[in-house]
């Protein structure tokens, strides 16, 4: 069975890694742990925690993006509202908050949704962030908590993963088939370069 530990990296832009660094890695204490480049691209990836990163690829002409309230229904097409990273402490929420209003950054009240306190800011792209505390004493994880008054009838067929609604994978790739190719960043461990 396949078993998920984490976000590897979620993948954002930006125009000005610099700004970005600056942000991620001196204000928010998050390392940077590679870093792929050449002439008018850049791939740089940052530890939020022992399993999880989160890059920056820079272009040149990204600009940052209007702030859209975290949360706020959008019409058209979208893709994405906000990332929440978590904050192993309530002082440290706080902690938090505190840094990121002496460093100039819009910062909100500290908001309880029942199973986490969190704040919402911006990074310098205008990415929406959030920052979020786990409710002592709850845990959605170990006890789903569904408090939709309407949900749909999959959500009402519960918390756990029913696999019998998708097809099995009924010819696996042999072991002695399996190849890896190159790709972006080969070069920082074993000298491959893509396409090689």
């Amino acid at each position: 069975m396949i078993k998920f530990n984490g976000v590897n990296h979620l993948a954002m832009a930006t125009g000005d890694m610099d700004k970005t660094i600056r942000f991620w890695r001196d204000l928010l204490g998050m390392r940077l742990v590679a870093g792929l480049g050449q002439p008018g691209y850049r791939h740089y990836f940052f530890e939020i925690s022992q399993n999880d990163l989160i890059a920056f690829f820079e272009w040149p002409g990204v600009k940052s993006v209007p702030e859209k309230v975290h949360g706020l229904p959008v019409k058209g097409p979208f893709i994405f509202d906000h990332v929440s990273f978590g904050i192993e402490t309530e002082d440290g929420l706080w902690e938090l908050k505190d840094k990121l209003s002496a460093a100039g950054f819009s910062v909100s009240d500290v908001i309880d949704h029942g199973f986490i306190h969190s704040i919402y800011a911006y990074d310098p792209n205008g990415i929406p962030i959030e920052f979020s505390h786990n409710k002592e004493g709850v845990d959605v994880r170990k006890n789903p908590a569904m408090k939709d008054t309407t949900p749909s009838a999959i959500t009402g067929e519960g918390s756990e993963p029913h696999f019998d609604k998708w097809p099995s994978a009924t010819m696996p790739t042999p072991k002695k088939e399996r190849k890896v190719y190159p790709g972006a960043g080969s070069e920082l461990f074993h000298g491959k370069k893509k396409g090689q």
